[in-house]
């Protein structure tokens, strides 16, 4: 299955905790391509006054993994770098991933919804994953990542 995954960092070395997070997901990819986008720098979204600019990037991989699995992964490598398990709501943090998609599956349990029901509002998200993955369209979606890109940008 093809999953993609947010990253964020806006406390610490955001450069190297992406670059290492980056290194980790890759260790859960499988086959086929892996697929990163560049970092992209953003202003923090309903943050906290005075939050750090985020650096930000998504990835897909290839994973066997059941997407409940594969998201404790994430949140274990969210621990790894330093994440409190318990913290304010968009609180900086050294680092944050979010499941976005696994291939046209929806989902929606406790703690998890496929696709991440946010993603086209996100330009932080949407931007670096329109560079990988412009024609992508998810269930429900009515237009492909780069036109909401598109959609947003123009608001």
């Amino acid at each position: 299955m093809r999953a993609g995954i947010a990253l964020g960092s806006n406390l610490g070395d955001r450069n190297a905790i992406l670059k290492e997070a980056i290194s980790h997901l890759q260790s859960l990819h499988e086959e086929g391509e892996f697929l990163v986008s560049s970092l992209h720098e953003t202003e923090p979204i309903d943050c906290p006054p005075g939050s750090p600019l985020f650096l930000n990037a998504v990835v897909e991989l290839e994973t066997s993994l059941d997407p409940v699995i594969l998201l404790r992964r994430l949140q274990s490598l969210e621990m790894a770098s330093g994440r409190p398990e318990y913290r304010g709501i968009n609180e900086p943090r050294s680092l944050d991933l979010d499941l976005l998609y696994c291939d046209g599956m929806s989902l929606r349990i406790s703690g998890l919804e496929l696709p991440h029901p946010r993603i086209s509002e996100r330009s932080f998200v949407l931007t670096p994953l329109a560079e990988i993955r412009p024609d992508l369209q998810l269930p429900g979606w009515s237009h492909t990542c780069l036109e909401y890109l598109l959609i947003i940008s123009n608001k």
